[in-house]
This record gives structure tokens, C-alpha cells and sequence, in this order.
């Protein structure tokens, strides 16, 4: 059975390869025939359809339909490229999103049945609420003001804390580089750098842990916006994004202020002027990003912010920058698997489910879905990894 041939639309073998990002010469090696396929001279196999909907990342169900499916986002899509909207997610996308959905949905209805409160502060904000006051009730929320940030050594010290702070306050965090457990599907940060699920229960936060750690930072700080509108959205902007529509700009407003109030930023360059008749952009970088605890891109937009940058001067030193932390030497994104776990699930929902597991209110075939591991040993060790992190 799984060598006959079936009949399959062209348009659909097409679709799925370009859906997945794929182009010929990469899946050429493993269906040499492809080329036949997508022209509809050969017809493949039943066994080798199901391959391909396997290195596509495809339903197979998908390949025998009339025509491609329609598969928008199930959260709004503030993503562009050039200023026009991206049309087509990946499956990338698409399934972390989905799985985001589905902890989210899992850890709502946890936190009703054992009387967990709702997040006072999702929704809590509008449009035309005052920029410096959202941000204000943001630190507040997360207790991640300007003095606890000065005592951590390093901006990527307190980027960790930021993390947690937010999950600490009753946001779910997730940080990852990868669809699931699967190393080999990797997360394009030029696709989207985050998204933000609103609910009153269990209001969650995805950053792209492909990013560099000096952008996810702005990106946390630019979904807790979203949180506090109390609005769901994927974004795939960045420090410098002037932002295609109302919602992303003033959200990056809000990050901005989040990260470096801009009072304070006006206070440390009087300092400066103090000690220096005019000090140069080296010295205001190194001594803002020293004070506030974060990266130099978020520092650099700042200093355009109080006019110390012009908007030409800006683009051409985020531009060096973004090129200098490129060439860094890049760190090790694994590592103990028991160790990331609690970053790339939320250490919080990750808690409450081995909790629910363990007491059987959660079935384990249930949690081992939800995290993407099948073995009781793996689920057990998280356990106690956790614990022993408390």
C-alpha cells in the first residue's frame, strides 16, 4: 500500500515546500523527483507523500485537499516586511503559537479550579493612556525599577531577572529558540521576535530565543505592553522599528520607558556634562547601558529619543552596532535540558503542571504533550530540577 501512487494536486506539493520555507535544492537530496511532483509528470508514492509532509512540516491531510488552506494566525499579526503585511506564516509559526495556546488554556483553567486570582493589570491600559505612566506600573508590577536593576553586574544579569520577574508577577514567560523539543526546527527572528497572549488568568509572553539576547529584551518589554492593552499579538519588531500602526508604536514607546525612563536618561547626560564639557557617544553609551542595566540598541534609541542623536546619526550607529554584535563570538544557545526547561516553558507553568501531574489531576499523557517530552523519567527529573531551583 505505501508504494502506490496517489494523486496529488501539483499547486499543494508546491505550496507546502514554500510554506515551510523550503526551496527545491533543499529537498531535492532526500525526492529526487520533486521536480516531477510539482510539475505533474510523476505522481509520488503514499509512502513518499507521507515523508514529505513529514520534511515540510505539513498535515498530510493538507495534500489531499482541492486547493491550499487558508491558515491565518489565530492572534493578531502586527509582522511586516518592506511595510506591508507578511501574509503566510510559517509552521514554525503557526505550531508555536498553537502550543503557547494550549499551556495557556491549561494553566487558566489550573489557576481557576484552585482559586487563582486574576491579573488585575492585564487590560489595565489604552492607547491613550500617558506612556510614563504605563511603564511606571509595568516596573512596579515586575518590582524591576532602576534601583534593583543597578545591583545586577551586567545588562544580560538583569535581562535574566526581567524574566523572571514577569513570570514572579503571574505573566507566563517563554523563551526559545526552537518549535518544541526539536533542535533541528529552529526559530527565524527575522519571521516574528515574539507575541503576547492576553487573559486575565494566565496572561503569557513568547520571546524568539533566536534573537539576540541584546534584542529579546526590548521584545519582553515590548509584549508586556500588549499585556497591560490586554491585547494578543505577534510582533516582529525591534529597537529601531518606527512601527507600521498606532498599537506597535506606542508599544515601543512603553518598552522604551520600561527599560530607560527617559528622565532619568536626561539626568545621568547632565551628569555627564558635569564631568565632560560634551561627551561623545562611546562615553553616553557605555555609562547609560553601565546605569540602566540594558543593551546598548536600546540605549542608542534613547539618546535619539532626548534629540543627544539626530534620527541620521541613530541609523548609522545602530546600524554598527547591530553589525559589532553580530560578529560577537557567539555562546552556546543548549545546555542541560532540566536547566533552559523552566526558561522555555515558564517556571511557573512548569511548576504548576508537574504539581497537577504528580497529585493526578493532570493525566501524564497530558503534561507530556503540553512539554514535548515521552518519558516518565525525563518529566521526573524536571521535577526535582525545579525543586532543587527553589
Amino acid at each position: 500500500m505505501a508504494n502506490v501512487r496517489v494523486k496529488v494536486k501539483p499547486e499543494l506539493l508546491r505550496w507546502a515546500r514554500e510554506r515551510a520555507r523550503l526551496g527545491m535544492a533543499e529537498l531535492e537530496h532526500r525526492f529526487p523527483r520533486l521536480d516531477g511532483w510539482e510539475s505533474g509528470a510523476v505522481e509520488p508514492t503514499l509512502k513518499q507523500l507521507e515523508a514529505y509532509a513529514k520534511a515540510t512540516h505539513t498535515p498530510i491531510g493538507y495534500l489531499f485537499l482541492d486547493e491550499p488552506p487558508d491558515e491565518p494566525l489565530p492572534i493578531p499579526d502586527f509582522r511586516t516586511m518592506g511595510g506591508a503585511a507578511i501574509r503566510r506564516p510559517t509552521p514554525d509559526l503557526l505550531e508555536t503559537v498553537y502550543n503557547c495556546q494550549e499551556r495557556q488554556d491549561w494553566y487558566g483553567e489550573y489557576l481557576r479550579e484552585t482559586g487563582g486570582e486574576r491579573c488585575e493589570f492585564v487590560g489595565s491600559a489604552t492607547l491613550e493612556s500617558p506612556v510614563v505612566e504605563v511603564a511606571e506600573a509595568i516596573r512596579s508590577a515586575l518590582g524591576f525599577d532602576f534601583d534593583e536593576r543597578a545591583r545586577f553586574p551586567t545588562w544580560d544579569k538583569a535581562r535574566s531577572a526581567f524574566i523572571g520577574a514577569a513570570d514572579a508577577a503571574g505573566i507566563l514567560v517563554m523563551v526559545s529558540c526552537i518549535v518544541m523539543n526539536n533542535t533541528h526546527r529552529r526559530l527565524d527572528p527575522e519571521e516574528f521576535r515574539g507575541f503576547a497572549l492576553s487573559d486575565e488568568f494566565a496572561p503569557l509572553v513568547f520571546v524568539n530565543g533566536s534573537d539576540s539576547k541584546s534584542a529579546q529584551m526590548f521584545t519582553m518589554a515590548h509584549e508586556l505592553a500588549h499585556i497591560w492593552l490586554g491585547q494578543s499579538a505577534v510582533s516582529d519588531t525591534t529597537v529601531a522599528s518606527p512601527g507600521q500602526n498606532a498599537v506597535e508604536r506606542w508599544c515601543n514607546r512603553v518598552a522604551a520607558e520600561v527599560l530607560a525612563p527617559l528622565a532619568l536618561v536626561k539626568t545621568q547626560l547632565r551628569d555627564l556634562e558635569r564631568n565632560r564639557q560634551a561627551p561623545n557617544l562611546d562615553t553616553a553609551v557605555i555609562t547609560l547601558v553601565r546605569a540602566f542595566k540594558v543593551s546598548s540598541l536600546v540605549i542608542l534609541r534613547r539618546l535619539r529619543d532626548v534629540s543627544f542623536l539626530s534620527s541620521h546619526d541613530f541609523d548609522a550607529a545602530y546600524k554598527a552596532e547591530v553589525k559589532r554584535i553580530a560578529e560577537l563570538p557567539k555562546t552556546s544557545s543548549g545546555g542541560d535540558f532540566y536547566l533552559t526547561a523552566a526558561v522555555r516553558y515558564s517556571r511557573r507553568f512548569t511548576r504548576a503542571l508537574v504539581e497537577s501531574t504528580t497529585e493526578g489531576r493532570t493525566l501524564y499523557r497530558d503534561a507530556f504533550r503540553l512539554l514535548g517530552i515521552s518519558k516518565t523519567e525525563t518529566f521526573r527529573e524536571l521535577g526535582e530540577s525545579l525543586v532543587a531551583s527553589i
